[in-house]
């Protein structure tokens, strides 16, 4: 886990969803990869998987539930979750949770 992305292509307008308790960019790189990076704010927010996903939280604290029989647990900066294809996952983050969606990795 680096700190920094280089050689990206990033749209000026941000992704905004969870009424503005979760903001986004997509990056996009050179060889066609995508990933999104963003903060989810204090509070609760669901995300749905389409392809499988890595939440990498790059800092910040709080908790995930992964899949509809998933149970809570407790993450902080440096760890990272695997998400499976058209599962929901949610995020509730204790303070604001900057984090990396990769897409289709483990």
């Amino acid at each position: 886990m680096g700190t920094h992305f280089e050689h990206v292509s990033i749209p000026k307008k941000a992704n905004i969803f969870a009424d503005g308790k979760c903001i986004s960019y997509q990056l996009t790189f050179p060889g066609g990869e995508v990933k999104a990076m963003g903060v989810v704010m204090p509070g609760g927010v669901t995300f749905a998987a389409d392809t499988d996903e890595t939440f990498e939280v790059v800092e910040g604290k709080g908790r995930i539930s992964i899949g509809p029989n998933g149970g809570w647990t407790d993450f902080a900066g440096g760890q990272r979750f695997h998400v499976n294809a058209q599962e929901r996952f949610e995020v509730e983050a204790a303070e604001p949770v900057h984090y990396v969606n990769h897409t289709g990795k483990k």
